[in-house]
This record gives structure tokens, sequence and C-alpha cells, in this order.
């Protein structure tokens, strides 16, 4: 094997990332690397790149142990890295972006015709005959900058590839022209870790897949022999199963809220979709199939540039921006509550006051005394631990930070509530918790759009489960039709209408 990965582990404060992982790579091969966000491989990469220092394992590369501290050391062994964001500078040319830092140098001078000369070699064998070597690189397409990234990435290292998420910006011409050139770079002899969300390319361009779930290898196979339900299923949990919880019956509740073709171009297509008062809807799917682009359109996050959201008396409700949602009566808990959810610096009772203070305006601060009691209020409803309002939140653990951005949006009594990923990170006790109080907010009127990659999880808490693929919505399953058979088979069929049955 040109790679081999053994027992490779990785803690961070809190969190097992990697548990004792294992990964090979034969020279010549494209191996995909799965799993949903939290799998672990992100972690694994950084590892292996000299980003992170792995707590335990082997790493091997042509049957030598290595043990890179940066990625610079990483690049002089031979592996290097492209991004979904190509990380050269548009600024520079083409020849430059493919030589910075190792110039070719004449009598102290960097000489430009020996560059240029250089870079048209680097190109020569991926199909950029004709790209001038001597424009700035962010003039040509992303495409052609992500060849340009794979060029010098080869030069650099030679030995192993790896591209993560490369065609998340590309159209499917400029995607086939890529896959042109890894299986150049395959048939020359590089092994490539490929990572990615599209599961037609991965089927389509790859050798073998490993999938990782929560920080534990479960399964390597040829992809050839896996067919798409078996790779959902792996990806997602083998133990899954229906939850007894779940309530079953779709809710008959008066419409509170009516998308119509609502969408915005490259992140969702035009989508349907009835809120009724008191239900919950779940939206299933893969990552990057589309679930968080949908709360962030109906958020205003990403603001729609097609089709309405409306009032049932037919009132359109604009919204420009997530201040304009939070006036609509809307919240939203995202998934990365780390970057997009708490403030780690605040106390506990700044964080719960921030939406609210938001929708009064920064000319009415709310009164501190006023904030704490709310604080007060939602850390003894929610057991939100340690029980002080005046601890900084960043010092709380994942399950206490989640159940305070959770408390920021109840306090200001949203009429309709998105949860992305709630429970994801946090401990089976809080995880209860939380699912607990969606059935008692619900229970009270409010709605809620559940957004979850644990199916048993969807299966337990909604009314409604909308499938996404593909950036669009393609079914909706109620009743007995909410379980984990339909919705993997859902998501894994490949010949739905594209236009999908609107939700």
């Amino acid at each position: 094997m040109l790679l081999t990965i053994r027992d490779l582990t990785k803690t961070f404060p809190g969190t097992v990332a990697l548990d004792g992982v294992r990964f090979d790579l034969a020279a010549g091969e494209v191996h995909a690397l799965l799993g949903e966000n939290g799998a672990g491989k992100s972690t694994l990469i950084k590892c292996l790149t000299g980003m992170h220092a792995r707590d335990g394992g082997q790493i091997a590369l042509d049957g030598q142990p290595i043990s890179p501290g940066s990625t610079q050391e990483a690049q002089a062994l031979g592996i290097g890295t492209v991004y979904q964001e190509v990380n050269l500078l548009p600024n520079l040319t083409v020849a430059e972006n493919l030589t910075f830092g190792r110039q070719p140098v004449r009598f102290g001078m960097v000489s430009r015709r020996r560059m240029h000369e250089e870079a048209r070699e680097m190109l020569a064998g991926y199909g950029l005959d004709h790209v001038d070597v001597a424009r700035e690189l962010g003039a040509y397409p992303v495409a052609v900058q992500q060849i340009v990234a794979i060029a010098r990435a080869v030069a650099l290292s030679g030995k192993v590839l790896i591209l993560d998420e490369p065609t998340a910006s590309l159209d499917a011409r400029e995607t086939e022209t890529l896959f042109e050139v890894v299986r150049g770079l395959r048939a020359r002899g590089l092994g490539i870790i490929f990572i990615s969300h599209f599961l037609d390319q991965v089927f389509d361009l790859t050798d073998r897949v490993t999938v990782l779930r929560n920080g534990r290898h479960i399964v390597t196979a040829g992809t050839a022999a896996l067919n798409r339900v078996e790779l959902i299923h792996h990806m997602l949990g083998h133990e899954l199963e229906m939850a007894e919880a779940r309530r079953g019956v779709q809710r008959d509740g008066p419409a509170m809220l009516r998308a119509e073709g609502l969408g915005r171009r490259g992140r969702i297509a035009p989508f349907d979709l009835t809120v009724r008062r008191g239900e919950v809807i779940g939206l299933a799917g893969l990552l990057g199939s589309g679930r968080t682009e949908t709360g962030d359109v109906l958020f205003g996050r990403t603001p729609a540039d097609r089709g309405a959201l409306r009032e049932p008396d037919g009132t359109a409700v604009e919204l420009r921006s997530p201040r304009a949602a939070i006036a609509a009566g809307f919240g939203y808990a995202p998934e990365d509550r780390k970057t997009d959810g708490i403030v780690a610096d605040l106390s506990v009772r700044e964080n719960i006051a921030l939406a609210l203070q938001a929708r009064r305006g920064w000319a009415r601060p709310l009164p501190r005394a006023e904030a704490r009691r709310l604080a007060e209020d939602y850390i003894r409803r929610l057991d939100i631990r340690p029980a002080d309002p005046e601890k900084a939140v960043g010092l709380l653990s994942g399950g206490n930070q989640q159940k305070v951005v959770l408390a920021r949006w109840l306090a200001m009594n949203p009429r309709f509530l998105i949860l992305d990923e709630p429970t994801r990170g946090i401990d089976v006790g809080a995880h209860a918790e939380i699912l607990r109080l969606v059935g008692d907010l619900t229970d009270a009127g409010m709605s809620i759009l559940l957004i979850s990659s644990e199916l048993d999880e969807l299966i337990a808490a909604s009314d409604r489960v909308i499938v996404v693929r593909d950036r669009r919505h393609v079914s909706e399953l109620v009743g007995e039709d909410i379980c984990t058979d339909r919705i993997v088979q859902a998501i894994a069929r490949p010949d739905a209408d594209p236009e999908g049955a609107r939700a």
C-alpha cells in the first residue's frame, strides 16, 4: 500500500474526534472518504497533513512511518491537498501561483521567462494549453483554478493527492473536465483521496470507499460492490430503527405559512411548503443535499431570489435578512453552534438575551435585571448547567451551549423555529431533553422545522418528513411511511423526477 493509517486517534476537549480509525490508499487508486458532518473526515486529513498532531496510531507512506508536523513537511513527504475553496492567490498570475515559493532565479532576480516556461510545462498534461500563464489566475473560471491548484499540489508532492469537495462550485461540464484530470493522475500512479457529498460522483470516479461515522471506521469496500442504499445506511447508521416515540399522526392544524416556489439559484431549487401550526416538519438528506440551504432561505440568511413566502391570507413575508425573519416571528438555531450560535466570551445571560435585544433594537436596551430574570428562568426550565447566568458560555459543555442557543430563541417566543442538527455532539441525556422540549413546544402551538442527519431523531419527532437530494425537495413522507427504509430509499433513488414531489 502507498499509504497506511492504523488505529488513528485524536481527541479535543470533551470530544473524541477519531477513535482507532484505519485507512489504506494504493498507488493508482481514487479512494472516496465519506461521512456526515462530525464523522471525522476533516480531522483525519488534518492529522495526515500535519495540521493536527495525532494522539495515537501510526501513519506510514511507502512502508515508512511518518509524522508530519506541518503542511510543508507533508508536502515534502509527497502529500498535497486541494480544497473546495481554491487556496491560491487570484491576484497573482497563473505562473506565479504554480511556482510560488520556488520561483526560478537568475542573477538574484526572478526569471519570468523561465517561470513561464516551467508553468507551461506543468500544465501541459492537464489540458490547459489555452491558458495564458502570464494572466492573473482570478481571470479564469473556478474549474481552471482548481486544475491549476491540482497541478501545483502534484508538483510539490507527487505521491498522495487529497481532493476535498473539489466539485462543489462546478457545473456538470466543468466537473467532467476535472475528472479527466483525476483519471490521468490515477493512470500516472498517484494515490488520490476524494472527499465529496455527491454520491453520483463517488460511483462514477472512485475505486474504493471508506465510510467514517462518529469518529470511527465503519466500512471499506470496492465502490462497484456497494449500492446506494447500502452506502447511505453505512453513512447514517446500521442501527436506525423506527422509533416508538413518534407521534405518527400528521397534524391538521391551520396553515401558518406557505412557501410558493421559494428558492435560490445555486443553493436550493424552488419548493412549495405549507407550515401548519403546532407541527414538526423533518428535513432529511445527506450532507450537502440542501437541508441547511432550505433553512437559510426560510430565515433570510440566504435571501430567496424566486418564489414567495406568504401568510394564510396571502400577504407576502419579505425575508431579506435574519433581522426581518426575527421581526416576522422566526427563530433559527444553526448547525454550527460554536461559529454561528454562541458568542463564547459573553455570559449565559447575554447570549440568551441576544435575539430579544435584536428584535427590540439597540436603541431600547433590555434592562440587566430583566435579562437576568429571563436567563434564570430558562436556566431552570432547560436545566442549563452550571446554573450561573454570568458564566461565559464558552466554558459550558456542548449540550449546555445548545440549550443556551435554544433558550435565546424561546425567549422571543417565535411562531416558527428552525432547528439545524440541534442534538449533534451532545450527550444522551441532553439529546432526550431537547427532543422532549420539541414536543412540548409544538403542543403549545409552535411550528418547527427539524433538520437532522439522525433518522431515528426525525422519525421520533416529525409529523412529516421532507427528503432533500441534490438541492431539491424530492419526496414527502407522512404517517406510516415515516420509517428508515422509506427515507433511505427516497435519498438513494437516482431516477426521481428532478423537479421532485413538491412539499
